[in-house]
Protein backbone atom coordinates (compact mmCIF):
# COMPACT_ATOMS: atom_id res chain seq x y z
CA UNK A 1 0.00 0.00 0.00
CA UNK A 2 1.02 3.61 -0.50
CA UNK A 3 1.14 6.23 2.23
CA UNK A 4 -0.60 9.44 1.14
CA UNK A 5 0.80 12.65 2.62
CA UNK A 6 -0.44 16.25 2.48
CA UNK A 7 0.52 19.32 4.45
CA UNK A 8 -2.95 20.31 5.68
CA UNK A 9 -6.28 18.77 6.60
CA UNK A 10 -7.82 20.95 3.89
CA UNK A 11 -5.72 19.23 1.23
CA UNK A 12 -6.22 15.75 2.73
CA UNK A 13 -10.00 16.18 2.89
CA UNK A 14 -9.98 16.76 -0.87
CA UNK A 15 -8.37 13.33 -1.25
CA UNK A 16 -10.89 11.73 1.10
CA UNK A 17 -13.71 13.08 -1.08
CA UNK A 18 -12.45 10.85 -3.88
CA UNK A 19 -11.22 7.90 -1.82
CA UNK A 20 -13.70 7.40 1.01
CA UNK A 21 -13.04 4.60 3.45
CA UNK A 22 -9.28 4.45 3.02
CA UNK A 23 -7.34 3.21 6.05
CA UNK A 24 -6.45 6.31 8.07
CA UNK A 25 -3.11 4.72 8.99
CA UNK A 26 -2.19 5.19 5.32
CA UNK A 27 -3.01 8.91 5.36
CA UNK A 28 -0.77 11.49 6.99
CA UNK A 29 -1.24 15.23 7.46
CA UNK A 30 2.37 16.32 7.83
CA UNK A 31 1.88 19.93 8.90
CA UNK A 32 3.26 22.90 7.00
CA UNK A 33 6.99 23.21 6.40
CA UNK A 34 9.96 20.85 6.30
CA UNK A 35 10.44 20.50 10.07
CA UNK A 36 6.99 19.15 10.96
CA UNK A 37 6.92 17.11 7.76
CA UNK A 38 10.17 15.35 8.58
CA UNK A 39 9.17 14.64 12.17
CA UNK A 40 5.68 13.31 11.46
CA UNK A 41 6.68 11.27 8.44
CA UNK A 42 9.59 9.66 10.28
CA UNK A 43 7.27 8.67 13.12
CA UNK A 44 4.69 7.16 10.76
CA UNK A 45 7.22 5.20 8.73
CA UNK A 46 8.87 3.82 11.83
CA UNK A 47 5.46 2.50 12.86
CA UNK A 48 4.07 1.35 9.49
CA UNK A 49 7.18 0.66 7.35
CA UNK A 50 6.38 -3.00 6.66
CA UNK A 51 2.99 -2.10 5.11
CA UNK A 52 4.21 0.75 2.94
CA UNK A 53 5.77 0.28 -0.50
CA UNK A 54 5.98 3.99 -1.36
CA UNK A 55 4.79 7.53 -0.59
CA UNK A 56 2.53 9.77 -2.66
CA UNK A 57 2.86 13.38 -1.55
CA UNK A 58 0.27 15.82 -2.90
CA UNK A 59 -1.08 19.31 -2.45
CA UNK A 60 -0.91 22.79 -3.92
CA UNK A 61 1.99 24.86 -5.20
CA UNK A 62 2.92 28.30 -6.48
CA UNK A 63 4.15 28.51 -10.08
CA UNK A 64 7.29 30.45 -10.99
CA UNK A 65 7.57 33.08 -13.70
CA UNK A 66 10.99 34.26 -14.89
CA UNK A 67 12.65 35.49 -18.11
CA UNK A 68 13.95 32.73 -20.37
CA UNK A 69 11.73 30.08 -18.75
CA UNK A 70 11.51 27.01 -21.00
CA UNK A 71 8.12 25.93 -19.67
CA UNK A 72 5.70 27.52 -17.24
CA UNK A 73 2.81 26.08 -15.26
CA UNK A 74 -0.52 27.89 -15.20
CA UNK A 75 -3.25 28.10 -12.58
CA UNK A 76 -4.82 24.69 -11.88
CA UNK A 77 -2.21 22.75 -13.86
CA UNK A 78 -1.33 19.37 -12.40
CA UNK A 79 2.43 19.03 -11.96
CA UNK A 80 4.59 16.02 -11.11
CA UNK A 81 8.02 16.41 -9.54
CA UNK A 82 11.04 15.03 -11.34
CA UNK A 83 13.21 16.36 -8.53
CA UNK A 84 13.00 18.36 -5.31
CA UNK A 85 15.53 20.86 -4.01
CA UNK A 86 15.87 22.76 -0.75
CA UNK A 87 15.71 26.10 -2.48
CA UNK A 88 16.68 28.53 0.27
CA UNK A 89 19.10 26.27 2.17
CA UNK A 90 22.07 28.59 2.16
CA UNK A 91 22.98 32.24 2.66
CA UNK A 92 20.33 34.79 1.76
CA UNK A 93 21.95 37.75 0.04
CA UNK A 94 20.41 40.71 -1.73
CA UNK A 95 18.61 39.22 -4.71
CA UNK A 96 20.21 35.78 -4.52
CA UNK A 97 20.74 32.63 -2.46
CA UNK A 98 24.32 31.44 -2.04
CA UNK A 99 23.88 27.70 -1.69
CA UNK A 100 25.82 25.80 0.93
CA UNK A 101 28.71 23.69 -0.24
CA UNK A 102 27.89 20.49 -2.09
CA UNK A 103 30.30 18.76 0.29
CA UNK A 104 27.82 18.81 3.17
CA UNK A 105 27.01 15.34 4.50
CA UNK A 106 23.30 15.50 3.60
CA UNK A 107 22.16 16.34 0.07
CA UNK A 108 19.96 19.33 -0.70
CA UNK A 109 18.47 17.94 -3.93
CA UNK A 110 16.64 14.69 -4.61
CA UNK A 111 15.58 12.85 -7.74
CA UNK A 112 12.16 11.27 -7.30
CA UNK A 113 11.40 7.72 -8.42
CA UNK A 114 11.30 7.69 -12.27
CA UNK A 115 9.12 4.55 -12.35
CA UNK A 116 6.43 6.14 -10.16
CA UNK A 117 6.66 9.36 -12.16
CA UNK A 118 6.09 7.47 -15.41
CA UNK A 119 3.23 5.47 -13.89
CA UNK A 120 1.62 8.65 -12.55
CA UNK A 121 1.78 10.27 -15.98
CA UNK A 122 0.18 7.21 -17.63
CA UNK A 123 -2.62 6.97 -15.07
CA UNK A 124 -3.50 10.65 -15.28
CA UNK A 125 -3.34 10.67 -19.07
CA UNK A 126 -5.65 7.65 -19.11
CA UNK A 127 -8.24 9.75 -17.27
CA UNK A 128 -7.84 12.74 -19.55
CA UNK A 129 -5.67 14.74 -17.13
CA UNK A 130 -2.65 16.41 -18.71
CA UNK A 131 0.28 17.24 -16.47
CA UNK A 132 3.60 19.00 -16.46
CA UNK A 133 6.76 17.70 -14.84
CA UNK A 134 10.01 19.26 -13.75
CA UNK A 135 11.99 20.42 -10.75
CA UNK A 136 10.13 21.60 -7.65
CA UNK A 137 11.60 23.91 -5.00
CA UNK A 138 10.94 23.51 -1.28
CA UNK A 139 11.20 26.74 0.72
CA UNK A 140 11.14 27.54 4.41
CA UNK A 141 9.44 30.87 3.70
CA UNK A 142 6.90 31.12 0.89
CA UNK A 143 7.91 33.62 -1.77
CA UNK A 144 5.80 36.77 -1.57
CA UNK A 145 7.36 38.72 -4.45
CA UNK A 146 7.83 38.12 -8.15
CA UNK A 147 11.54 38.92 -7.81
CA UNK A 148 12.20 36.24 -5.19
CA UNK A 149 10.19 33.64 -7.09
CA UNK A 150 11.98 34.47 -10.33
CA UNK A 151 15.35 34.18 -8.60
CA UNK A 152 14.56 30.74 -7.16
CA UNK A 153 12.93 29.47 -10.32
CA UNK A 154 15.84 30.56 -12.48
CA UNK A 155 18.46 29.27 -10.01
CA UNK A 156 16.94 25.78 -9.89
CA UNK A 157 15.32 25.67 -13.37
CA UNK A 158 12.09 24.91 -11.50
CA UNK A 159 8.37 24.89 -12.22
CA UNK A 160 6.98 25.72 -8.80
CA UNK A 161 7.52 25.93 -5.07
CA UNK A 162 6.07 24.32 -1.97
CA UNK A 163 7.10 23.89 1.65
CA UNK A 164 7.26 20.11 2.23
CA UNK A 165 8.33 18.15 -0.85
CA UNK A 166 12.08 17.95 -0.26
CA UNK A 167 11.48 16.85 3.34
CA UNK A 168 9.26 13.99 2.12
CA UNK A 169 11.85 13.04 -0.49
CA UNK A 170 14.66 13.08 2.09
CA UNK A 171 12.78 10.83 4.52
CA UNK A 172 11.82 8.43 1.73
CA UNK A 173 15.48 8.27 0.72
CA UNK A 174 16.38 7.38 4.31
CA UNK A 175 13.83 4.52 4.30
CA UNK A 176 14.66 3.38 0.74
CA UNK A 177 11.09 4.10 -0.39
CA UNK A 178 10.04 5.47 -3.79
CA UNK A 179 8.22 8.78 -3.72
CA UNK A 180 5.84 10.49 -6.13
CA UNK A 181 4.84 14.15 -5.71
CA UNK A 182 1.65 15.55 -7.27
CA UNK A 183 0.75 19.23 -6.99
CA UNK A 184 -1.84 21.51 -8.49
CA UNK A 185 -1.01 25.16 -9.10
CA UNK A 186 -3.10 27.33 -6.78
CA UNK A 187 -1.32 30.62 -7.48
CA UNK A 188 1.46 32.28 -9.39
CA UNK A 189 4.50 33.39 -7.42
CA UNK A 190 4.20 37.14 -7.86
CA UNK A 191 3.92 40.26 -5.75
CA UNK A 192 1.49 38.89 -3.22
CA UNK A 193 -2.16 39.19 -4.27
CA UNK A 194 -4.43 36.46 -2.85
CA UNK A 195 -7.41 37.77 -4.84
CA UNK A 196 -6.27 35.71 -7.83
CA UNK A 197 -5.59 32.48 -5.99
CA UNK A 198 -7.52 29.27 -6.77
CA UNK A 199 -6.87 27.41 -3.51
CA UNK A 200 -10.16 25.51 -3.22
CA UNK A 201 -10.14 24.30 -6.80
CA UNK A 202 -6.44 23.41 -6.68
CA UNK A 203 -6.91 21.35 -3.51
CA UNK A 204 -9.79 19.51 -5.15
CA UNK A 205 -7.81 18.80 -8.33
CA UNK A 206 -4.73 17.62 -6.42
CA UNK A 207 -6.86 15.35 -4.22
CA UNK A 208 -8.59 13.82 -7.23
CA UNK A 209 -5.30 13.24 -9.06
CA UNK A 210 -3.71 11.64 -5.99
CA UNK A 211 -6.73 9.37 -5.48
CA UNK A 212 -6.66 8.19 -9.10
CA UNK A 213 -2.94 7.47 -9.01
CA UNK A 214 -3.05 5.68 -5.64
CA UNK A 215 -6.01 3.53 -6.64
CA UNK A 216 -4.49 2.41 -9.92
CA UNK A 217 -0.99 1.85 -8.54
CA UNK A 218 -2.40 -0.39 -5.82
CA UNK A 219 -4.58 -2.34 -8.25
CA UNK A 220 -1.55 -2.91 -10.46
CA UNK A 221 0.68 -4.12 -7.64
CA UNK A 222 -1.95 -5.98 -5.62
Amino acid sequence: MYLLTAATTFEMDAFRNHCAGRDEDLLLVTGVGPMETTLRLMRRLQKERERIRGVINFGVAGAYRFPGQEQAADLLDICLAESEVLGDFGICLHGEIEQFSAHLEAPAAFTLAPTLLAAGRRILAGHGISCRSGAFVTVNCASGTLARGAMLGRLHHALCENMEGAAVARVCWEFSLPCLEIRCISNLVEDRDPSGWQLDRACGAAGRAAALVARHLEQYHD
